[in-house]
């Protein structure tokens, strides 16, 4: 059987196996699709069955969470943790509390940690897991309660050398510390079984601002291979949670020039640059919605959703040098890319998961854009996390400088390993492809190694 027939196979049973899992699917078929001169060259992965192996999670618990409202009323929701691959540590993966969360999404986003975790160099296997659950609209009171009652079925399933769970999409500061504290009152443990704990009890400098850096530093290495820089750029960004508050932040300290930002109900474009101060204050002290912006900054201008080009988002309708899409899934679409190409865009950097649409990527790359895949560009959070994680194992503390030099080498280290790995496969720059088969080589090296488990 040819390779490509192999793979076809393959995605046919995840397709039959994960019915009405179109992210999972997605995610699936990128990575595999780009693995071909990999398993071409080396038959080990088809004698192993590894390509069937490493797409089904070792384990997937699915568990329900009753909870108290403020008004007496039990509420309940699903629960999901995905324990998706072990074979080079620990699992490691964050948390997401959002209406959109499903088995599908869950499986995807940790399919996806495979391989970011191993880019990092660092030893740590991949989960995910997260709740259906909408923080937005809930008084802290129902968010602890919440909170408590996941965890209280949670902690069963993890901990400090098993399972290590992070925050994600609605998963803040607030949240792991009410999951915490409900970890240690069932266990008795003080432990670093959570990352993105506070300062006072655990947690790590730069923990929150490390993916947004993280994705700067990545657009920088990329950038510099091509001799230029982000200094003076243009830059959109989408989304106003950690990863986008945090990237523009770290763009302004590279002297570029970030000029917009996004929620769910619409986008904010500041041509002289967005004010970082207002939006810390607006998203991460009050929680309120990017209209307040445009009220702060009446030289803003702010388009709602119902306002957006037809099947577009407005964010990536913004002339500018480089696009950083770091809200959700699926973001950018074949005729966002379209639009940034036109405008002259020269990079797409992904902060989030798996924002750009596989018809958009294969358009950017015929148009030669350069591109930065997500499980390499994002993955300066999960690199931070383990950086606690060690700090918590020797009862250290780094100072912020410490920790952000440790991550700007690890972004370093996983630019050259995918860049690299695509030279050495024929197909230099192709960032995409060297990250698949760098991520998928270690893991599935290892999953030989350990025999048939």
């Amino acid at each position: 059987m040819s390779v490509q027939s192999h793979i076809d196979k393959v995605l046919r049973k995840v397709q039959e196996y994960s019915p009405g899992q179109d992210e999972f699917y997605q995610a699936a078929h990128e990575v595999v699709s780009s693995l071909v001169p990999l398993l071409e060259e080396d038959n080990r992965y088809d004698m192993h069955n590894i390509l069937e192996r490493i797409m089904v999670p070792e384990r997937t618990i699915i568990f329900r969470v009753c909870w108290v409202d403020d008004n007496g009323r039990v509420q309940t929701n699903y629960g999901y943790r995905v324990q998706f691959n072990s074979a080079i540590g620990q699992y490691k993966g964050g948390l997401r509390f959002h209406p959109s969360v499903n088995l599908g999404i869950i499986k995807f986003l940790g399919f996806e940690q495979i391989f970011k975790n191993a880019l990092t160099g660092l030893q740590i296997g991949a989960a995910k897991g997260g709740s259906n659950f909408d923080p937005k609209g809930k008084s802290d009171n129902e968010i602890m309660h919440f909170c408590q009652a996941f965890m209280s079925e949670l902690y069963k399933y993890i901990g400090g050398t098993k399972d290590v769970p992070a925050g994600d999409i609605g998963v803040g500061a607030r949240e792991i510390g009410y999951l915490f504290g409900q970890y240690k009152k069932l266990t008795g443990h003080f432990e670093g079984v959570i990352t993105g704990k506070g300062l006072n009890w655990g947690g790590s400098n730069t923990r929150k601002e490390a993916t947004g850096y993280g994705a700067v530093y990545f657009a920088e290495n990329i950038l510099k291979k091509y001799d230029t820089e982000l200094k003076g750029k243009i830059c959109t960004v989408s989304g106003s949670g950690n990863v986008a508050t945090y990237t523009i932040e770290k763009l302004y300290e590279m002297g570029a020039i970030p000029v917009t930002c996004s929620d769910s109900r619409g986008t904010i474009y500041h041509a002289k640059g967005i004010d970082i101060n207002s939006l810390k204050a607006i998203k991460e002290i009050n929680h309120q919605s990017l209209e307040t912006y445009a009220q702060v900054h009446p030289d803003s201008v702010y388009t709602p959703v119902s306002h957006y080009p037809e099947g577009k988002h407005q964010t990536w309708n913004t002339p500018c040098d480089i696009a950083f899409p770091c809200a959700t899934q699926n973001e950018l679409n074949l005729e966002d890319a379209k639009t940034l190409v036109a405008n002259g865009c020269i990079l797409v950097n992904e902060g989030a998961n798996m924002p750009t649409t596989p018809d958009a990527i294969a358009f950017l790359k015929k148009n030669n854009i350069l591109f930065g895949p997500g499980k390499a560009a994002n993955a300066g959070g999960v690199a931070t996390s383990q950086l606690e994680m060690s700090q918590n194992a020797s009862m250290e503390k780094w100072s912020f400088e410490e920790v952000d030099i440790k991550l700007r080498q690890v972004m370093r280290h996983i630019f050259e390993t995918a860049y690299e790995t695509s030279k050495e496969f024929g197909q230099e720059g192709d960032l995409v492809m060297g990250a698949n088969i760098a991520g998928f080589r270690k893991v599935a090296d290892s999953m030989i190694d350990q025999g048939a488990v």
